[in-house]
């Protein structure tokens, strides 16, 4: 029995042995630096070439959307449409540029009856007294190319409060609909209801309201 087990253990050993006395490989540096990764750059945005001008804003094309947390289950919307008003741009010094806008309650839309008789209510926005909210520049600026800050006053139940509008260019020229010089705008705001004397159920139901407005504008036809 022996001399069987010897033959088979003899080139086991042979190798067990030649790996002892063969150089140990470095082990792999676990520590060098990672490859530099490219720092991401914003594709660049070509500027829109807007014309001076008084544009006055289609209603048609104009959305003042209105959204807050209810309860933290749900983060309901409404739309003030009917939205009247003009935007006087100048391309050669956009600090001489304006806003003006006429929000009319009676354009809010809440998707249901029952909640848009509620908001027109005296409880909340009281349209019976103040048909309307109102919102005039004081101060635009440019931020960059197509983008704008418009800081103004924001009128609500006869309660002014200062609103910043963060405002982008979309895109400007003749429509192609009625071929007149048009200019066409999407901004965003954050406003604390409870300053317009809106603060029922607050913090519950959230104080804080996001403005999100687009907008199309177009010369008056002569």
């Amino acid at each position: 029995m022996k001399s069987r087990i010897r033959p088979v253990l003899a080139p086991l050993a042979l190798t067990v042995a030649l790996a002892a006395c063969s150089p140990s490989q470095p082990a792999a540096d676990t520590t060098a630096p990672a490859a530099a990764t490219p720092a991401a750059t914003e594709p660049a945005v070509d500027p829109v070439a807007a014309a001076s001008g008084t544009y006055v804003i289609d209603p048609s094309h104009t959305m003042v959307l209105a959204s807050w947390n209810h309860f933290g289950f749900s983060n309901p919307s409404i739309n003030f449409g009917n939205v009247e008003g003009a935007i006087v741009y100048n391309a050669e010094d956009v600090a001489a540029s304006s806003v003006e806008v006429t929000l009319p309650i009676s354009g809010i839309d809440a998707l249901a009856a029952e909640f848009h008789d509620h908001l027109s209510s005296a409880d909340w926005l009281d349209a019976a007294r103040f048909p309307a909210a109102t919102f005039r520049s004081t101060r635009v600026e440019s931020t960059g190319t197509n983008r704008l800050t418009v800081t103004g006053d924001l009128t609500v139940k006869d309660t002014t409060r200062p609103v910043t509008l963060d405002v982008t260019l979309n895109g400007a020229g003749p429509h192609p609909m009625t071929q007149r010089p048009s200019i066409g705008f999407d901004a965003t705001a954050t406003v604390l209801r409870s300053d317009f004397g809106l603060g029922n159920y607050a913090p519950a139901v959230g104080d804080e309201v996001t403005l999100r407005i687009t907008t199309e504008a177009s010369v008056a036809a002569e």
